[in-house]
Parts: C-alpha cells; structure tokens; sequence
C-alpha cells in the first residue's frame, strides 16, 4: 500500500555530496512530523557521492527516495519529482539550501488557515564560505542589487509575484501543469507567473527562513545572472509579454552604456555629458552599499558586485533579444555554454 504524506518535498540534485546531508537533516529535524514528510530527491546521474549519502539516509529513513533524472536539467527534475509525488502538498527546496526546524509546520498552517494561498514561501539567508561570497551576499541582499525580489530583500509580508522554494498546492500544478522543460534556468519564475495569470496566489511569509550557500565567486556570479536575463527573454517570447517590469532595468542599463560610448565616437565632451547619468547610479550604489557595511573595501567590493548583478542580467538579456527575438532560435539550437 502506497503511503499518503502531508507534504512532499522536491530536491533536484547534481554533485551536491558537500550540502546535501545539512539538507536532509534540517528536514528530518523539523517541528513537524518527520514521518508525514515525504523527501524526493532528484538526482542527475551525480559523479561523486551523493547517490550513496542519500541511500544511506533511506536505509534508516524510509520517507526518502532517491529518483534518477536521467534527462539532468532542473526542470525535468522537478517534474519527475512533482509526479511522483503522493502528497497534496509539493514543495521545492535546492540541494545547497536548509530550513529553519519550524519551517513546515508554519509552512502547513499557513495553508490550513488561509484558502486564498496556492504558494507559500519565505525569505533567503544567506551563508557565506569566504569573504567573496560575503559581498556577494550583502549585495543580492539589497533592493539595488535585486530590485524587488522580496524573498531576497525580507521587505515584504504579504502577496508577491514569485518567491524561491515554493510550497504549491496540488490544484496549481492541476490547473498550470508542470514546469517548462525548454527553459534551463528561469524555471520558477516561469512557473509562478503562470500561477499569476490564473489568479492564484503566492504568499510571502517573512518569518518562514531557509539558509542557502552563496555562489562563491564572481565569475559564477555572472554567469548565473547571464543566464537569468538570456533565458528571461526566452520566457518573454512563449508568452508573448515583459513578465515584469524589473527584467527591463538592467537591459536598458546595458543599452544606455553602449549608446553613451558611440559618443566618444564624437568627441571626448560628447562621450563625458553622455556619461554623466552614470554618477547618480554610483551615488545610489554607494548610498545602499553603505546600508549594508561601513568597511570601506568591502564598500567599494559591494558596489562591484552591483557591477556584476546589472551588466550580467542585461548582457544576458541582450543576448536573449538576438538569439530569441530577432534570430528566432530555438533552446536546443542555442550554444550549450549557456545553457546550464
């Protein structure tokens, strides 16, 4: 006889033998019943010890299991683990991420005390493994560097647009369907904005807390949000609409860079006016970097993150506009390089 949990939970793995036993743990210690949570963790054909650290975990927990995605990309993970759900409830956590012990049961009363709520999630804290993802972590903590990405910031309590690791209901995935498999990044995004255009809504608790790993450099830095503002437009484009008006910002930055340079094309004083806008981004950048830490390096470190969060997402995007918009390329035509 098939177990019925109260809520399961979707983990998409791949190499993750360094977090993924702090992940299991903090689920298997949680407030609420350990029995009545189902852990499904989604494996992509791993390299190194993560198959054999979560069958150890089964042996003496038999409310995990370990389920192959053969086809390796975080949205076919999700699915697999979606469909083999035997839960009303499906909630999706990253590998490099742990919750706070009282995280599903508020997570579940929440959804027993309110039926307007389709989406539950709660805010991001971020652990830091060296002094780069230190700064990384202030800066993506901060309105300037995310914009209002609430689940990021902690500013919000209430109703928002998306948040990371969701909790559904059953009836979302009966009414959107599954996650979108073209898409190798911005699947979430993707998914919650179809949740939006259905008028079901997602619910920002601010005192639900998850802790997750900081990417600990700059060059991964870029190239995640490169690919969040490349693939953004792939999105744009299936539904036919901006998903929101935030994704533009970091776009029209990039543009206004490029058109400013043609200036010096003219001459050094006409390239110098063009520049000028660039001082108030600058003021903003030191006014919320200063916000976040008064030690100078670290300062000035920040606001080269902002750098790198703004010029990726908009280079991303731009790349997005050409190879989806203008060319018409298809995902499974594009360089590989950006895909994953």
């Amino acid at each position: 006889m098939r177990l019925t949990y109260d809520i399961s939970i979707i983990i998409p793995a791949y190499n993750e033998e360094q977090y993924i036993s702090e992940c299991l743990n903090s689920i298997l210690n949680q407030t609420y019943d350990a029995s009545k949570i189902e852990i499904l963790v989604c494996d992509g054909n791993s390299t190194d010890k993560t198959q054999h650290i979560i069958k150890e975990f089964s042996t003496n927990h038999p409310n995990i299991k370990l389920l192959i995605n053969k086809h390796q990309t975080t949205p076919f993970a999700l699915n697999l683990g979606i469909t083999s759900s035997s839960s009303d409830i499906k909630m999706i956590l990253g590998a490099h991420s742990y919750l706070d012990k009282h995280y599903i049961d508020h997570c579940l009363n929440i959804f027993n005390t309110r039926e307007d709520v389709h989406c539950v999630g709660g805010v991001i804290e971020n652990i830091y493994e060296n002094k780069q993802s230190q700064t990384i972590g202030l800066a993506m903590s901060s309105t300037f560097g995310v914009g209002n990405a609430h689940f990021r910031t902690g500013t919000k309590n209430g109703f928002v647009d998306t948040v990371a690791f969701g909790a559904y209901k059953q009836e979302v995935f009966d009414i959107c369907g599954l996650f979108d498999t073209d898409l190798k990044r911005n699947q979430d995004d993707e998914f919650n904005y179809r949740l939006e255009k259905n008028h079901l809504n997602i619910w920002l608790d601010n005192s639900l807390r998850s802790k997750y790993y900081v990417r600990a450099s700059y060059k991964k830095l870029f190239r995640q949000y490169f690919q969040y503002g490349y693939w953004k437009v792939f999105v744009n484009t299936k539904h036919k609409t901006v998903t929101s008006i935030r994704q533009l910002i970091p776009f029209l930055f990039v543009c206004y860079l490029c058109l400013a340079s043609t200036q010096f094309l003219i001459s050094i004083k006409f390239g110098l006016i063009a520049l000028m806008p660039l001082v108030f981004y600058f003021i903003g950048a030191i006014y919320f970097a200063s916000k976040k830490t008064i030690v100078i390096p670290q300062l000035f470190q920040v606001i080269f993150v902002f750098l790198i969060l703004h010029l990726s997402y908009g280079l991303g995007y731009l790349k997005g506009i050409i190879n989806f918009s203008l060319l018409r390329r298809k995902p499974n035509t594009v360089n590989p390089n950006i895909t994953r």
